[in-house]
């Protein structure tokens, strides 16, 4: 199974399926076999099946090894977004193309000096060449992608302050979130191709007057179908792995 796609809030599995328990060292996890388009693809629940995990406490090591250990090598990911850029509003879909680290307490890699002393290089955090076959995709089922963002990852459960908005778009900051990272480190660690599609639920916080959750849950209901329909395409169209280019990516020391 070469192909998984993670999912969060609102965003679920669809066509024949069966549950899967994958053991791995730090955690199990149960997945969703989906068998789709005539492809078998892994879906992961980031925040457990009954969405019962705050973001602060997803165990994100055992999310990415079990897809690791199942065979996987392209993850696509949907991510619920707040925004902060003026230019992306409530039901916009972007493409994540960098993010900005503001979490505090979290295991964010597999390199623990146990094998060595190894880095990972983050010029490309999020695969281009994903990237690029999600948009093929998408203007094949007329979805609207509004443009590539900065995800900015916060600790949570809390939303940011006003304050921490304002000073986040400062620095570059698009969009705002509490899970694609560690996720997509996870990912390049163990040389799995990685892209995030982002689902704008709401503007954040000062940027206007309240975050409703009817607004979170029709915003990503709007998109979801179609970026998992883009998704499924994707794979479909058969990706290359060499092309991902990763094991470059990796420095040893």
């Amino acid at each position: 199974m070469e192909f998984a796609i993670i999912g969060g809030t609102g965003v679920y599995s669809a066509g024949e399926s069966r549950k899967e328990l994958v053991k791995t060292e730090y955690g199990d996890v149960q997945v969703d076999i989906v068998k789709t388009g005539g492809i078998e693809v892994v879906f992961l629940p980031r925040h457990g099946g009954e969405h019962s995990l705050p973001p602060h406490l997803i165990n994100y090591r055992a999310n990415i090894k079990a897809l690791k250990d199942l065979g996987v090598k392209f993850i696509y990911s949907t991510c619920a977004v707040g925004s902060m850029n003026r230019n992306y509003g409530v039901g916009d879909v972007v493409i994540i193309n960098d993010f900005l680290d503001f979490t505090k307490n979290r295991k964010s890699t597999f390199f623990e000096g146990e094998t060595g002393v190894k880095h990972v290089l983050m010029n490309e955090p999020y695969s281009s060449y994903m990237n690029e076959k999600f948009r093929e995709e998408a203007r094949k089922s007329d979805l609207d992608i509004k443009g590539e963002a900065v995800y900015v990852t916060t600790e949570g459960p809390r939303f940011e302050t006003a304050a921490e908005i304002k000073f986040y778009a400062q620095v570059g900051g698009d969009v705002a979130g509490m899970t694609n990272f560690p996720e997509v480190v996870l990912a390049k660690e163990l040389k799995m191709g990685y892209s995030a599609v982002g689902i704008v639920t709401n503007m954040c916080t000062g940027m206007t007057s309240s975050i409703e959750l009817h607004d979170i849950e029709g915003s990503v209901a709007q998109n979801k179908g179609k970026i998992i329909d883009c998704f499924v395409g994707a794979f479909k169209s058969g990706l290359d792995y060499e092309k991902l280019d990763l094991d470059k990516q990796l420095i040893e020391l």
